[in-house]
């Protein structure tokens, strides 16, 4: 009864540590996933140029590096305050462990002290023959049968208790090991957030030395991203109305081949009816100018613009219906629109910058990358557009069903209009400012004639 009290106990212990487990296991994704953050961005402030117009540019990516970096303390405290728990549970389980194989291992040594006190061990056919009858010896035949797998069961269990055992002190030195590793890694975090936190402090100083020359660089940007976003809109309403247009005459297409397959049904039921009632009439002497009249008109061949029409492909309609469900079902799970490292340095909406006292309004997200990266689509769709804007270079529109994804700033471009393209598939080389060294790529999402924030469809 003890034996399974102390089982149904380790039971719940493991149901403890195995969410437990689970739980380290996505802190330490986490936490890795923060590292290459923090990684991508440290390679695009070595590639950024100092000078003044990357000043911003500089801020941005320390202001995210800054925030990786204090989110990737925090995954490390998470992850040693449950690695502490897990601890704790696997001492009490070893505590339990200890106990109960002491117990057992004392129980069976009292019980081979017994048989060689006894001396049973050598005169097992006596004890068994000396029985008072058959039924007797029988039964002291099944006692020592029992007794004997008993002993060697209970060999069975200590040995695999003393291996659990082991095996739970061996966890308990790891999990030792790793949060001592892991407080190393947060110190050293520590110090490196505050070298970036001074680092931010003196960019921004530099920054607000030249105040009035950042403005004025912002809002040429800003003029430059109103335009873009003027131009986009025009274009995607564009688009729109011409699938809009496609979609009708598809849907007239469609309705004119039912009115011909109804009118070819009509004639052919005329031609059937007369002729049933030309069967009953007596026949007669026609005149060749009469035979010529005859049913030619109601078997008329169609013609090979009827067959076209019959044989047209199914609508727009039903492809955009599904390229947009899939699309859809994909939201947070879409690639990143650039290859390589990369780093969101400017968000979609209006975002206040009292520091600057400039207000900034963009229908996309800022993406920097490193030189040389490419731009890719998405999701599957077709080059809808391209074409060049000030201040943005090459741009690439894509339609995917009756979603749009939009991609700025291209140098070189791989891809032409009307060409059907697949998710990931490289469409250009992201523009690299020979001054600055920036390679920023301006992505935006739309839904029909609705922008939509790009961030939460990405997958990071």
């Amino acid at each position: 009864m003890r034996s399974v009290l102390v089982l149904f106990i380790l039971f719940l212990s493991t149901l403890f540590v195995f969410p437990q487990s689970n739980k380290i296991k996505d802190l330490e994704n986490k936490r890795k996933l923060a590292l290459r953050e923090i990684e991508s961005t440290t390679l695009l402030l070595n590639e950024t140029k100092k000078n003044t117009s990357t000043l911003l540019s500089r801020i941005n990516l320390l202001t995210e590096q800054i925030s990786s970096r204090q989110r990737l303390i925090s995954l490390l405290n998470d992850e040693m305050s449950a690695i502490a728990e897990q601890e704790a549970a696997t001492e009490k389980e070893i505590v339990i462990l200890t106990a109960n194989l002491k117990g057992q291992q004392k129980s069976y040594a009292r019980a081979v002290e017994g048989i060689v006190l006894r001396k049973q061990s050598g005169n097992k056919l006596l004890f068994v023959l000396s029985g008072s009858s058959l039924a007797e010896s029988l039964r002291r035949m099944k006692y020592l049968k029992d007794y004997s797998q008993w002993r060697d069961n209970q060999i069975t269990e200590i040995k695999e208790k003393q291996k659990l055992l082991q095996e739970k002190k061996a966890a308990l030195e790891k999990s030792k090991a790793e949060k001592k590793a892991l407080l190393g890694n947060r110190e050293k975090e520590q110090t490196n957030l505050q070298k970036e936190e001074q680092v931010h402090k003196q960019e921004v100083s530099d920054a607000s030395k030249k105040q009035k020359e950042l403005q004025s660089i912002l809002q040429t940007k800003q003029k430059q991203a109103d335009n873009l976003n003027a131009q986009i809109e025009k274009l995607i309403a564009q688009e729109v109305a011409r699938q809009e247009r496609e979609a009708k005459r598809l849907a007239e297409e469609q309705a004119r081949r039912e009115r011909l397959k109804r009118e070819r049904a009509e004639r052919a039921e005329k031609a059937k009816r007369e002729a049933a009632r030309a069967a009953k009439v007596p026949p007669k002497t026609e005149s060749p100018k009469e035979k010529e009249v005859s049913p030619k008109v109601e078997t008329e061949a169609p013609s090979r613009e009827t067959e076209e029409v019959a044989m047209a492909t199914p609508t727009v309609t039903a492809e955009n219906f599904k390229l947009s469900s899939n699309f859809a079902a994909n939201k947070g799970r879409l690639p990143m629109p650039v290859t390589g490292s990369y780093s969101i340095v400017g968000r979609f909406g209006t975002q206040q910058n009292s520091r600057w006292r400039v207000t900034t309004n963009s229908n996309g997200i800022d993406i920097q990358a490193r030189a040389g990266a490419q731009a890719r689509a998405v999701f599957g769709g077709e080059v809808s557009r391209v074409v060049a804007f000030p201040g943005f270079n090459n741009c690439i529109i894509i339609r995917h069903g009756g979603y749009y994804s939009f991609y700025g700033n291209i140098q070189q471009i791989f891809v032409k209009q009307g060409q059907k393209i697949s998710a990931g598939q490289a469409l250009g080389t992201v523009y690299t400012d020979s001054d600055t060294g920036n390679s920023q790529l301006h992505f935006q999402l739309w839904q029909g004639t609705n922008k939509l924030n790009p961030e939460p469809w990405l997958q990071k």
